[in-house]
């Protein structure tokens, strides 16, 4: 599995707004200093913004905040709302994508490691991650 530049762009974008919680509403230009082209950001603000993870402002001093505490939010949910669900193989979805789903001796697997990784993400928060950084850890 490797994840797009939307994951992880879109990653950037959230930790970036974490970073910068107590500042006020963040403009697209400001946001750019992450070194992500303002007219993918505001796309990638979008699915984020659809998601619950990002208010919008309007006005002169306006631009983009998190919708939550960066303690509250989950980098399972930026990937989730960025990327879609993770997923090892399209057998691991409902409805009939598969005509051998129920003979596979493989999908179980997939699917456990599916579930390990969806609850691995869930349990970072961007807090989480910038303390991580905070110690030591590098700039992602």
């Amino acid at each position: 599995m490797k994840l797009s530049t939307k994951g992880r762009y879109g990653l950037t974008a959230m930790l970036y707004l974490a970073r910068h919680t107590d500042d006020g509403p963040m403009s697209l230009r400001s946001m750019a200093e992450t070194g992500i082209q303002p007219d993918y950001l505001e796309q990638l603000l979008g699915s984020l913004r659809k998601a619950g993870l990002v208010t919008t402002c309007r006005g002169a001093q306006g631009g983009y905040s998190l919708a939550r505490k960066p303690e509250e939010i989950t980098v399972g949910e930026v990937i989730t709302a960025t990327e879609g669900p993770v997923r090892f193989c399209d057998c691991d979805t409902e409805g009939d994508v598969c005509n051998w789903k129920e003979q596979c001796d493989t999908r179980h697997v997939w699917s456990l490691l599916a579930k390990q990784m969806n609850n691995l993400l869930d349990s970072i928060t961007l807090a989480g991650v910038l303390a991580d950084l905070e110690q030591g850890g590098t700039n992602p």
